[in-house]
């Protein structure tokens, strides 16, 4: 598989899971209409729903301990009298978390992406694609009337 092709599966898993593990979100692997366009079986559910499980309290923990130091970083610039060192201490550690955050959550994508075979991966592009082409279409500003 090409890294667009992989890139773009991994946008589409990125959009349809679980943004911020504390809130459910939208668990494609159990959507009626996904199991049936991607001809999942009841084992590849499951295990998809294995691999989420497992990393859910990671992603929660990794989703509130960014939340909490972005809150303070908030608060410091909103404050303004921290020097300018501590704050970029700060910044540092909010990055941090938001890369551990992330790396958590493509581990997840990437052991989902394991439990389908080629051709679903395939399939799955193709609702990518189709999804970014509906969101492209419907944030596009009117054009002025000539």
């Amino acid at each position: 598989m090409c890294i667009g092709n992989r890139l773009a599966w991994m946008g589409l898993v990125l959009l349809l899971a679980p943004a911020a593990a504390g809130a459910q979100g939208f668990k494609w692997w159990q959507s009626d209409r996904f199991k049936a366009e991607l001809a999942l079986t009841p084992d590849q559910t499951a295990r998809i729903e294995d691999v989420y499980q497992r990393l859910l309290p990671t992603l929660v923990a990794g989703k509130d301990a960014l939340d909490r130091l972005e809150s303070r970083l908030s608060g410091i610039i909103a404050e303004g009298s921290a020097p300018e060192a501590d704050v970029m201490r700060l910044v540092d550690q909010v990055e941090q978390a938001r890369s551990d955050l992330t790396k958590a959550r493509t581990l997840m994508l990437y052991r989902m992406h394991q439990v389908l075979t080629p051709e679903q991966r395939a399939k799955m592009n193709a609702l990518h694609a189709k999804r970014e082409q509906e969101r492209r279409q419907t944030r596009r500003p009117p054009q002025p009337e000539k």
